[in-house]
């Protein structure tokens, strides 16, 4: 029997808001560059007051959901565990993430409170550097995983932010032994190096005692992760952790385990002004190719493209009709 869904993504519901700002704004205003810091909605009042006419258009985000929209608008078919509250915010997420053809347990009910949002502000270097108040995700929990639906589905995809909460962390825990208790495969992100390096303990909870199936992690959060001082050197105890897993490089392209070879991917030579949501297309673009026939070589190679083309604009997603030129393009589809 054929699943009904390609990709069942778990992860936090955040409405992105991206601003361009200089290094000075970041330092000037105690915001750590590159990271992703929680912080209170208060604090972002105050940021937003400082800022000017900068702000570009808001999303509907967080690192799973630019997935597994990823996956959608390249034609698969998708579902988003996440958790919004039934305000305007909350309205905007539920509709965008309609829009975008993912099915989610948002139409079951929404709850009192606020959603959360993330101020993404990205500097002339391209990178991208993240204030995140999560409002009701804070609270996302194993109450929001439709088991019925994550059983239908070929993979499950796992937000690593979740381990910064406990009853989201045991949400994935609870999608990961689901999945491995069903033969369903549990793909995982390690998010954000910040993360990767004060939670490992979470981390090591949430990979479980079997190898998971798939890891997407960048050369920052692997080293992190492995405790090791060289994209080769985690490269191999990774393998320890999971069957395949995918390393991004940044313009150097990816380095890529299928469970037999290493697979070296280069990246278009591109003029980046914004790396915002680059590893989060990566991923949905290699889920999509993996569940429709393609290698991981193959699979690496449209998940380079796809991010090579993100990071050349501002936001964190592509149009539609431009990823599936890149998967015409490089798939011939």
């Amino acid at each position: 029997m054929s699943n009904k869904y390609h990709v069942y993504g778990i992860g936090n519901a955040l409405v992105d808001m991206e601003f361009e700002v200089t290094p000075d704004f970041l330092a000037q205003n105690g915001v750590e560059k590159g990271l992703m810091t929680l912080v209170e909605e208060e604090r972002q009042v105050e940021l937003l007051e400082k800022l000017g006419g900068n702000h570009h258009k808001r999303t509907c985000g967080g690192s799973a959901a630019n997935t597994v929209i990823a996956t959608s608008q390249l034609g698969a078919n998708s579902f988003y565990s996440c958790k919004v509250a039934s305000d305007e915010t909350g309205d905007f997420y539920w509709s965008d993430l309609k829009s975008k053809g993912v099915s989610s347990n948002l139409e079951g009910g929404r709850f009192d409170g606020t959603t959360g949002k993330c101020m993404v502000f990205v500097t002339p270097d391209a990178d991208r550097t993240m204030n995140t108040y999560l409002g009701i995700t804070a609270t996302f929990s194993k109450e929001q995983i439709i088991d019925a639906e994550l059983l239908a589905s070929e993979w499950v995809y796992l937000e690593g932010y979740l381990v910064t909460g406990d009853t989201g962390k045991a949400a994935a825990i609870h999608a990961r032994e689901l999945a491995q208790a069903n033969g369903k495969k549990v793909a995982l992100t390690f998010s954000d190096p910040g993360i990767v390096g004060f939670f490992k303990d979470g981390f090591k909870e949430i990979l479980g005692d079997k190898k998971i199936d798939l890891l997407f992690c960048n050369e920052e959060e692997a080293l992190s992760y492995t405790g090791t001082a060289t994209a080769e050197e985690a490269y191999e105890a990774l393998k320890e952790v999971s069957h395949t897993f995918a390393i991004t490089l940044g313009p150097k392209g990816a380095l890529v385990y299928d469970g037999k070879e290493k697979i070296y991917i280069s990246a278009k030579d591109v003029e980046a002004v914004d790396s915002n949501g680059a590893g989060d297309i990566f991923a949905g673009s290699f889920l999509y190719a993996i569940t429709h026939g393609y290698n991981y070589g193959q699979a690496g190679h449209f998940a380079c493209n796809c991010a090579s083309k993100l990071v050349t604009q501002f936001g964190a997603r592509l149009e539609t009709s431009d990823i599936l030129e890149i998967k015409k393009e490089i798939l011939g589809e």
